[in-house]
């Protein structure tokens, strides 16, 4: 259990969650974690006990050195506040890996916590790989099952149906708990899922400066993005299938956001792309 008298005292704060695994394709939105953490000077106050959420045979307990001594490092999920933010607000970071079982514990935990530390805004960070080109920004959709908040900020509600992470059991649970709740998703591109995606942590970044109506620091994020879009500049440079496929999803992005651009339209344009492949029979 987490020791809630470890929390310091908290007013109209908000709660920012990712975690490693099936929600966060590229180590995207635990990449916003690291780097929200790491330019607001996080202080981690308190860590959920792995024995109840983790199966160290799928998330094994790592080797570490510190101070010339050998220690054994439990993966696990840690909660840093940060008190000095541009956003003037708050901040509860959860940083951790997706558990393994008992689901719903580790949501209630969660949502004590922020009724302990009065959390007013719950914001879940995901990342899906998709059929995007890397040359394109980055989409990212915010969403919000409150009304207030859609209007507020001016987001949609969410339309998806089908399975879930834990940060969709999350949201679930703030909106139980009446806490406005908005989950932010980036799309990365499924053929570069081997390597972590920095522009489309900027990208998420980016959206939360617009939540927040605040400039947030993006430090090394504008350089390890152009870093990345030219690494896969390269491959495709290399290999001419690479090549063809990222120009074909670099037109059928640029159709689809044109107003007339109609889901016949981009039907065709894949059908163009079969062709030119001969994968069409």
């Amino acid at each position: 259990m987490i020791e809630l008298d470890d929390l310091p005292e908290m007013e109209n704060a908000v709660m920012i969650a990712a975690f490693e695994g099936w929600n966060d394709a590229g180590e995207a939105a635990s990449g916003v974690i690291e780097h929200l953490a790491q330019i607001w000077d996080a202080e981690p106050v308190a860590a959920l006990d792995p024995e109840d959420y983790y199966d160290f045979q799928v998330n094994r307990p790592r080797v570490v050195s510190e101070g010339g001594r050998r220690r054994i490092s439990w993966r696990t999920t840690r909660i840093l506040v940060a008190t000095d933010t541009p956003i003037g607000r708050d901040v509860i970071l959860v940083q951790g890996v997706e558990p393994s079982f008992r689901w719903r514990a580790f949501a209630i935990e969660l949502m004590e916590l922020a009724q302990a530390a009065d959390v007013t805004t719950v914001i879940t960070l995901g990342a899906l790989l998709a059929d995007v080109a890397h040359t394109r920004p980055i989409q990212v959709t915010a969403t919000s099952d409150h009304e207030d908040t859609r209007h507020r900020h001016d987001i949609e509600s969410s339309t998806y149906e089908g399975p879930t992470g834990i940060v969709g059991v999350i949201a679930d649970a703030a909106v139980q708990m009446g806490v406005s709740s908005i989950s932010i998703w980036a799309a990365v591109p499924h053929y570069a899922h081997h390597t972590p995606s920095p522009k489309a942590t900027r990208a998420m970044v980016s959206t939360l400066e617009g939540l927040f109506d605040a400039a947030i620091d993006h430090a090394g994020l504008d350089d390890d993005a152009r870093a990345w879009e030219h690494g896969l500049d390269a491959l495709a440079s290399e290999d001419s299938e690479v090549a063809e496929y990222v120009e074909s999803l670099e037109e059928a992005q640029d159709a689809a956001e044109l107003p007339e651009a109609t889901g016949d339209a981009i039907a065709k344009e894949f059908e163009r792309y079969l062709r030119k492949r001969g994968l069409d029979d």
